[in-house]
């Protein structure tokens, strides 16, 4: 059974059903156990990062910095990139740029932009961080077969697609 956090039971969570005729109990026990599932990794993912002095926040710019060492990334290029606004990612950039894993330098098409860029000390600690990183990943999944993986990337499609319903005024 689901732990039901939004619920102090599962019998509170049957009697609400039978008040309000419009809850599914499957949907709902589904999007619980979906729910708790995400917080768990979540969790999982703050402790792995904070091992390295990071956050998941701070481990995504640095990945879009190793990922395009040639491109001249600005702080708008990595809000648009996460989908965050540019003031999360001016608070991740001035951590990061204070721990000496990335520089801000002037842009070379407009000197009032500034371009960041990954720094020797941050490309060490990916290289360090990043075979420990993926083998806890391929861990994470590692209960799941080949097959199950592809089926739950497609459930998960259809769960973002659905997701839409909770955003519709």
């Amino acid at each position: 059974m689901v732990t039901l956090r939004a619920f102090s039971s599962y019998e509170a969570l049957l009697k609400l059903a039978e008040r309000y005729p419009e809850l599914d109990l499957a949907s709902v026990e589904t999007c619980l156990a979906f729910l708790n599932t995400t917080a768990e990794v979540y969790d999982a993912l703050d402790a792995h990062f904070a091992r390295y002095g990071l956050s998941m926040g701070k481990f995504t710019l640095l990945m879009q910095l190793l990922q395009a060492p040639d491109q001249e990334l600005t702080p708008s290029d990595f809000a648009e990139r996460a989908g965050v606004t540019r003031a999360t990612i001016t608070g991740l950039l001035d951590g990061l740029e204070r721990e000496k894993l990335v520089k801000r330098k002037p842009h070379s098409a407009d000197r009032r932009r500034l371009s960041i860029h990954l720094t020797p000390q941050g490309e060490q600690l990916l290289l360090q961080m990043l075979p420990d990183h993926f083998c806890r990943t391929t861990n994470l999944m590692a209960n799941l077969s080949e097959t199950e993986k592809q089926i739950f990337i497609e459930l998960l499609a259809k769960v973002r697609a659905g997701s839409l319903a909770m955003r519709e005024p």
